[in-house]
């Protein structure tokens, strides 16, 4: 069976420029040759920032790029047509097309309703600070540029918990509604009950939205006809809301639908027993983000033997969805824990080149980010992409037996030509690992395919050291593979020639354009696009 590579496809300062579906579509079967298996896309619906949401911000989720409401007909990354055209290119690839479903709030009401609440601490939801008032909510969604289309289903206070302003007032705080109580199986490690979020907080289990979620979810399948789906803020909704509708999902649509879910905690306890209640859905392994986070800040510091510790990696490895980076950790988002660049290959390496959970590369990561002076793209992970693809393979053996140097080893199959790896990495001074790649390679010559590091025989028992410089990652491969590698990635996968994203990059985009126009200018902004990225700064 051939490895699997999932790909959040979005970050969060993508350009508005509703074109994001386009680049995507037109990308799809390179990322398919590059490995990618399953892309979860961004929020398709439209929220309440109109063309410039990302998609949390929810307001309409039939609106997918077809209606002309909050200022727009497209979405932020385009038209209903385009959404649809790009989930085909996709799956006419072999990629599977994931939804991400955002089910938890609404936002951008139409009108504001009276409504009797008690406001509640902001630091526990349970204690009310309050006595029960008037306040004037924005709660009711009327749709009026969809006219009822598809669904004349309208939201009213009574479909939700509470909210977060008082318009009457002019105040924020948290109100519960007159009725209403916080659901009790939802995340309590966080202001006593952390079922608030933001926005007008959904109740999933009151029956008339209960129906029409599950009436909007068979909708959404049979006009997009997604794989699978990605499920926002799960610590903050009911777990009855996805043991219910999610079998429901898969039911109707006669087929598996793969789920993976964000429930956001550091704590691995917590996601282990949400995957008990949950155990055919999938999650994101947030503590090893954090491990990830937390070795390239320490300076050196960071206990490497420790790194899959209390990971869900480590805990389930099945049903551990692997990542480095997402569109709420990069800077100046909500839960921003930027992993540092001198560290990020090595974090790639852990969740691409080793056996446990399904590596989800970030979009960010792979293409650069256009915010923050533009963080440029991880410059080894497409290769450490293709090593995965097509190399890493076979039994694992480990050495996390130090804390400033590890390494580990796969030992290859019979189905994948070449297959075999040696990775060895530190956040501290350059160190070695004598490690085992089994005797089926003694006396091949290994090289040293991403660091510096010299050629190594492996031992006639299957032993051999490999090195690796200081606050680096060193991927060693066989002599065979790594000189298939080597050609295929100079003359057909990486040219230039043949890069399809250069025109996800809209300053390349912008200046080309310029270029055609003013030919004069064409060494100066060539100058800018293709500026070298500085060396990144090593811990230790």
């Amino acid at each position: 069976m051939d490895n699997g590579t999932m790909l959040q496809g979005f970050s969060w300062y993508l350009p508005a420029d509703g074109k994001h579906w386009r680049r995507l579509a037109q990308s799809a079967q390179r990322l398919a040759d590059e490995g990618i298996t399953a892309v979860w896309l961004p929020p398709a619906y439209k929220g309440q920032a109109g063309g410039f949401d990302v998609g949390y911000g929810v307001y309409d989720t039939y609106d997918l790029g077809e209606f002309d409401q909050k200022g727009t007909v497209a979405t932020k990354y385009g038209t209903k047509d385009e959404y649809l055209a790009c989930i085909k290119a996709l799956q006419s690839a072999g990629v599977q097309a994931l939804g991400d479903v955002v089910l938890n709030q609404r936002m951008g009401a139409d009108e504001a309703e009276d409504v009797v609440a008690r406001e509640v601490a902001q630091d526990d939801r349970n204690r009310v600070v309050a006595d029960a008032r008037k306040i004037r909510a924005w709660t009711r969604f009327r749709f009026p540029g969809r006219r009822g289309k598809y669904s004349r289903f309208t939201w009213d206070w009574r479909c939700f918990h509470g909210v977060d302003w008082d318009d009457s007032t002019r105040r924020g705080g948290i109100y519960l509604f007159d009725g209403k109580h916080w659901d009790a199986d939802v995340d309590h490690g966080e202001n006593g009950n952390y079922d608030y979020l933001m926005g007008c907080d959904v109740d999933l289990m009151y029956g008339p939205v209960y129906e029409e979620l599950a009436n909007w979810g068979r909708w959404y399948l049979d006009t997009t006809g997604l794989d699978g789906f990605r499920f926002d803020a799960l610590k903050h909704m009911s777990r009855d809301f996805y043991r219910h509708w999610l079998p429901e999902m898969r039911d109707y649509a006669g087929r598996e639908l793969f789920s993976v879910g964000e429930y956001w905690t550091p704590n691995v306890g917590e996601l282990v027993d949400y995957i008990n209640d949950m155990p055919t859905m999938s999650l994101f392994d947030v503590p090893l983000h954090y491990h990830f986070f937390s070795a390239s800040t320490s300076n050196g510091n960071f206990d490497l033997s420790k790194l899959f510790d209390d990971t869900l990696s480590t805990w389930n490895p099945v049903r551990a969805v692997t990542f480095v980076e997402n569109h709420d950790t990069q800077p100046g988002q909500a839960l921003q824990s930027f992993v540092l660049p001198w560290f990020k290959p090595s974090a790639y390496a852990c969740i691409l080149l080793r056996e446990a959970g399904y590596p989800c590369v970030f979009y960010g990561d792979l293409y650069g980010m256009p915010n923050d002076g533009n963080i440029p793209a991880v410059v080894e992970l497409p290769l450490l992409m293709e090593i995965r693809r097509r190399f890493a393979y076979g039994r694992q053996r480990d050495w996390l037996d130090d804390a400033d140097v590890i390494g580990w080893t796969r030992e290859g199959d019979r189905e994948h030509e070449g297959s075999g790896v040696a990775v060895v990495l530190t956040d501290r001074s350059g160190g070695a690992k004598r490690m085992l790649v089994g005797e089926g390679h003694a006396g091949e010559l290994w090289h040293c395919v991403i660091g510096e590091e010299k050629d190594v025989r492996i031992g006639p028992d299957g032993w051999a050291e490999f090195d690796c410089g200081g606050g680096r990652l060193s991927v060693y491969l066989c002599d065979a593979a790594a000189s298939v590698l080597e050609h295929d990635w100079v003359n057909a996968i990486h040219t230039e020639d043949a890069d399809p994203y250069t025109s996800d990059d809209p300053v390349r985009a912008e200046t080309e354009e310029e270029v055609r126009e003013h030919p004069e200018l064409e060494g100066e902004i060539k100058r800018l696009v293709e500026k070298p990225v500085g060396d990144e700064g090593l811990a230790g």
